[in-house]
């Protein structure tokens, strides 16, 4: 009576199992919870200071390795202009009205700037993320990432330091660096003759998440050669 029921319990159980996801690789970045702020200056007599909030498509970041670490993809196309949570995170005072923060919002992803048509991702890979020799006792550790950074189709070697947080259920790396837009073969956004305009350097910081159950952020015996000064590199 009992061999019926038994074989479907067993049977389901395995069907169970097979259907079970595949693990994700050790590093993976969660992407919905992880956010790119970018604080962009003026360069004219007027205009505004503007803070930018952006996402990521996706990324993998193994830390303390010395090789292959993992790769970062942006997704320029979700890339907005002063929203409360940028303008927040950058240190900006006040508000910037919805039309303003809209116009902003289409002169950065046109196809004079960012050009997100044509270029609808940018992405940092990461060729090793060892340990940093700012690390200090009792701090975040902070890792040195080392890679290349592709905007806008160009390409330019990028080292930036990011401290790495234990909250627990899982490790928030914070870091940042700077850009120059003409680096990237951008044109800088002005009119009337750069009365209105933004300067060509960018700083950029990332906030990326790495879930529970991945790698945690442990001192390494491996130390980076790098020593970068401060949060914000060139």
């Amino acid at each position: 009576m009992l061999a019926g029921p038994l074989v479907w319990i067993v049977a389901f159980g395995a069907t169970a199992a097979l259907a079970q996801p595949p693990a994700m690789p050790a590093g993976t970045v969660d992407a919905a919870a992880s956010r790119v702020y970018v604080l962009v200056d003026k360069s004219g007599l007027v205009g505004h200071v503007h803070a930018v909030e952006g996402r990521l498509v996706s990324g993998r970041i193994v830390l303390g390795a010395s090789e292959r670490a993992g790769t970062l993809v942006f997704d320029m196309r979700s890339f907005l202009a002063d929203t409360p949570a940028a303008r927040q995170m950058l240190g900006l005072n006040g508000q910037i009205d919805a039309a303003t923060q809209q116009q902003t919002t289409a002169n950065m992803l046109s196809p004079e700037v960012l050009d997100v048509g044509n270029h609808p991702t940018a992405r940092f890979d990461i060729r090793s993320s060892l340990a940093s020799a700012k690390s200090q006792p009792g701090a975040p550790s902070s890792y040195d990432l080392v890679g290349i950074f592709t905007l806008h189709g160009a390409q330019r070697p990028l080292t930036l330091t990011a401290d790495a947080e234990d909250r627990g259920a899982a490790v928030r790396l914070r870091g940042g660096f700077r850009v120059k837009q003409t680096d990237y073969g951008m044109k800088p956004y002005a009119k009337f003759g750069g009365m209105v305009g933004v300067a060509d350097e960018l700083a950029i910081w990332g906030d990326v998440w790495l879930p529970d159950g991945l790698p945690q952020p442990v001192s390494q015996p491996a130390v980076s050669p790098n020593n970068p000064n401060g949060e914000i590199q060139k």
